[in-house]
């Protein structure tokens, strides 16, 4: 079994994907668009929009599309470990820009560094680094 993400836009998709892979380094797998599909009953200046989108990050995957009137998701976040606090530093830095910071990138008790924002496209993430295991007391 696998459980992965699939996110819809409003039209900024390939965009989103395109600076997901670049920067997270992953590799866009799947780029669909709804011309390709056969029968497409869409708007035509929604031909060039995503059909469906997959991109590979190590071992997860994220996988999305351009659906009409799409509004982001809001008490859900896709959730991004980090190796290091440098590369954590960056990323959110990165996606920050033109979104919204829920919580600054920081240290906190349960992680080296962590931090919650939304990003100028929708997409909510939660960044982490270092996260410190607790013991869990006896019943």
């Amino acid at each position: 079994m696998r459980l992965d993400i699939y996110l819809n836009y409003p039209g900024t998709c390939e965009e989103a994907f395109n600076l997901y892979e670049k920067e997270l380094k992953g590799r866009i797998t799947v780029l669909r668009k709804h011309a390709d599909a056969p029968n497409a009953n869409i708007p035509a200046d929604w031909n060039e929009k995503v059909l469906h989108a997959q991109l590979e990050l190590d071992n997860a995957t994220l996988m999305g599309a351009d659906i009409p009137n799409a509004q982001p998701v809001r008490s859900a976040y896709v959730s991004l470990t980090i190796d290091s606090a440098d590369e954590a530093e960056r990323l959110f830095g990165l996606l920050q820009q033109g979104g919204e910071v829920f919580m600054k990138m920081e240290k906190t008790f349960f992680a080296e560094r962590f931090g919650m924002l939304r990003d100028r496209f929708g997409t909510s993430w939660m960044l982490l680094h270092g996260v410190r295991e607790t013991a869990h007391p006896e019943a």
